[in-house]
């Protein structure tokens, strides 16, 4: 016998960060993240590779991260917590997927401030330059290195001094960006309109490489679009998350893909090549520096090569602000539930900073900027965060799912095919990655199999250790290996659902689990809800009591949970459950379900075979009707019965296998009937079964006359099998018969296959059902969490 009831004395203090960052501040904190180096050195690079399809490059990149955007936007209006993609992986997907989101968000945030850092120690050398400084024997390589160090140093500082410092400084240098970003757009349009033929740019060899180097030049600058995904982390410090996270991340994404779409326009028009080369061509040669280029033709008075020079090191400043604060935030949330060093989750006493995820992360952001080239640089960034967008996708639809009353500021739109859609490009972009740089995929794979070793060995375990006990009760006799789970919230279903289990149990040889979830509300911690023991005992000795009547052995457990369904279902997995027995009333106080806030969900998609036991006033078991149909639910069900008809008290049981055909049916469907029925009953034993066919019109009415008729006292049935893309949970027949019954009726339902679990986790809507009219006057009935809904 174990005893779980081992629980902290103090509940653990919570850290936060403070909350003072503005809808402003936070908008100008994603535009500052996308409007980074990205515009500025990748604008040639993506040119040399799509040519003048470049504008339609950036374009196609908005609309996808628009889909994506949406997703941060429901989720960070949701959960304001730092963390942002890996917090909402970890609550929807969980396990290694959640240490994944952070480990991926954590690298590309790092990787893609080393791309900024990089970008602004070439601007920075090439100002060095044309100043003519002395270089002091160091090439421009050096030089690079040089301020690059230099400058994530200095913003590895300003980080560590506070948000609302971060925040200042990130305003000025994003408006000053943005403004001088608008006049490289107002001189390049003059420009270009006086240049000849400037439309032809766009009309002829739209794409001289082919339709594919669209999507590579899309991957490619896809970091430029990334942004926006850093004011989600700020959900923590932000003032109002709810209504300004969206606010906030769908301004920065109109904002920047309205530049990046004139900055586009502008260098393939207005650019003046050498002769016998194009514009694009001319630009991919140019690479990081292309824009600059670009510059000192349109702006007046030879000037236009400094201002944009001056401009670049102010967005690439910005941007590295930006992803400092980010790399930053992620590794704290990691490092807060233990999936990355406790140092990690430190918050500095005074400035209320997380010091050292600030200090790490920009210490592995100079690390990575001296390992890699700038394009691989790029490529491993975006490679990340395509995957974790992909994550973030799916998370949104399990969450739709598993937490539908979350109050959500937003919600999205057409759902669930816009995250799909998202799914499906962010997925097409990342693999076509790989045709522009092998050498990011191969550093990607290797970060992802460091991350996992790393869980797997060590992380997940301490992040078990720590996490809130959630089993506060557990009680082993002796292990079985077939286990029937039971839960039960009431004596009255500790008393039907503990025989019923027993039943069951003692004819496979089995265990009988019996579990009470005690439902934690909101304003109390899960470690507070310990004191809630005591409640779930008495409804577990009832199940003991009529397991022992069949020498059946007992497995207890009390657990807490926030969401009961999910808790009966994380229990069944953990335990290898091989049936799920669970009781229904007969109606639901909650509006839009069928049979309840608990039942449904579990039911929709379940982790094992089930039963759901639809109660009505004991009656001595000596017949039991079982009808049927095609489909295995049926095969469970007669098995069901004959298991109940074996260990019943009350003398010989007769199993009645009954299937309905239509009034004056046809020889045909008389001989599909037939061998339906011969279907059913293979591998069971038939000693006591007996199988009859029915006439009537209608399949329910025909069955509840039949159980009149023939006396019975337990009707067992299974689940009509519904097409995957319905959701009629039980079937409408067997829920019928479950309301209608003047007995106590089964219904019998097979787990969910992998197929069918996922699409139930993301894609399908939950299933809802109208509100049943049954009336209670069957007795004073309770819903599974012990209380109506």
């Amino acid at each position: 016998m174990t005893d779980r009831n081992q629980s902290r004395t103090q509940v653990p203090e919570e850290v936060t960060l403070s909350r003072d960052l503005s809808l402003f501040t936070i908008t100008m904190i994603g535009v500052g993240g996308m409007i980074g180096a990205g515009v500025f050195v990748l604008t040639g690079i993506a040119a040399g590779v799509a040519g003048p399809a470049l504008v339609l490059v950036f374009l196609l990149n908005g609309l996808v991260t628009t889909l994506t955007a949406m997703a941060y936007a429901e989720l960070g209006s949701a959960f304001p917590e730092a963390g942002g993609g890996y917090l909402w992986v970890k609550e929807g997907l969980g396990g290694a997927q959640g240490f994944l989101a952070g480990w991926m968000s954590w690298f590309a945030h790092v990787a893609a401030g080393s791309l900024y850092a990089l970008a602004f120690g070439r601007f920075a050398s090439e100002l060095w330059m044309m100043a003519g400084l002395p270089s002091l024997g160091l090439s421009v390589a050096h030089l690079t290195l040089g301020f690059m160090t230099f400058i994530i140093a200095g913003f590895t500082i300003l980080n560590y001094l506070g948000a609302s410092e971060t925040g200042t400084v990130g305003n000025i240098v994003t408006l000053t960006k943005v403004g001088i970003l608008g006049l490289f757009v107002l001189f390049g349009i003059i420009a270009m309109l006086r240049t000849d033929a400037w439309h032809s740019r766009f009309t002829t060899g739209f794409l001289p490489n082919g339709p594919l180097s669209i999507f590579v030049a899309m991957g490619l600058t896809f970091i430029a679009f990334e942004g926006y995904e850093i004011i989600a982390q700020s959900g923590e410090e932000a003032i109002d998350p709810k209504k300004n996270i969206p606010r906030a991340i769908f301004g920065a994404v109109a904002i920047a893909v309205t530049i990046y779409v004139l900055v586009s326009i502008t260098a393939i028009g207005a650019t003046v090549a050498p002769e016998g080369m194009k514009a694009h061509e001319y630009l991919g040669e140019k690479k990081e520096v292309a824009v600059i280029e670009v510059a000192q033709q349109v702006f007046p008075w030879a000037i236009g090569g400094l201002v944009l020079l001056f401009s670049g090191l102010v967005s690439t400043m910005s941007a590295l602000n930006a992803t400092t604060y980010s790399s930053s935030r992620v590794s704290f949330a990691m490092g807060r539930d233990h999936n990355l060093p406790a140092v990690f989750s430190r918050v500095h006493r005074r400035r209320h900073t997380p010091h050292w995820a600030v200090v790490f992360s920009g210490g592995l952001m100079i690390l990575m900027a001296w390992s890699l080239p700038i394009e691989d640089v790029a490529a491993a960034a975006d490679i990340m965060f395509l995957l974790l967008f992909l994550q973030v996708n799916v998370a949104v639809m399990t969450l739709r799912l598993k937490m539908p009353d979350l109050d959500r500021g937003y919600r999205i739109p057409w759902f669930p095919v816009i995250p799909l859609v998202a799914i499906v490009c962010n997925g097409l972009l990342a693999l076509q990655l790989f045709r522009f740089s092998p050498v990011a995929w191969y550093f990607a794979l290797g970060w992802l199999v460091v991350g996992l070793l790393a869980y797997y060995a060590h992380f997940s375990r301490v992040e078990a250790m720590e996490k809130p006990k959630e089993i506060l009760l557990e009680e082993v006799l002796v292990s079985r290996d077939y286990s029937v789970l039971v839960p039960v919230a009431t004596q009255e279903q500790a008393r039907i659902l503990g025989k019923i289990g027993a039943v069951v149990a003692q004819d496979y040889g089995g265990e009988v689990l019996a579990l009470h979830v005690v439902k934690v509300p909101p304003q109390l911690t899960l470690g507070e809800g310990r004191f809630l023991l005591k409640e779930g005992r008495p409804h577990l000795e009832t199940v003991i009591q009529q397991a022992k009547e069949r020498d059946v052995p007992v497995h207890t457990m009390i657990r807490l949970g926030r969401n009961v369904a999910e808790a009966v279902r994380k229990t069944a997995m953990e335990n290898a459950s091989d049936l799920i027995v669970l009781g229904w009333p007969g109606y639901t106080n909650t509006a839009g379900r069928l049979y309840g806030s608990v039942i449904d969900p579990i039911v929709d998609n379940p982790p094992t075979d089930i039963a759901i036991v639809r109660y009505r006033e004991y009656r001595p078991l000596r017949s039991i009707l079982v009808p049927v149909s095609d489909g295995p639910n049926s095969r469970r069900a007669v098995r069901m019965a004959v298991s109940m008809a074996r260990a019943s008290e009350n003398g010989p049981v007769r199993v009645s296998v009954v299937h309905v055909v239509p009034v004056g049916a046809r020889s045909a469907e008389v001989v599909r009937a037939e061998q339906t029925l011969r279907y059913v009953l293979e591998g069971i034993d038939a000693e006591r079964v007996e199988t009859r066919l029915v006439e009537g019109t209608d399949i329910v009415d025909s069955i509840i006359e039949e159980t009149r008729a023939g006396d019975y006292d337990l009707i067992v049935v299974g689940a009509t099998e519904e097409p995957l893309f319905r959701n009629l949970l039980m079937g409408s027949v067997s829920g019928q018969i479950a309301r209608r019954a003047p007995v106590t009726v089964v219904m019998v339902k097979r787990r969910s296959s992998p197929l069918h679990s996922f699409l139930r986790q993301t894609v399908l809507e939950p299933s809802t059902g109208p509100r049943p009219t049954d009336s209670k006057g069957e007795g004073d009935h309770t819903d599974f969490e012990g209380g109506p809904e």
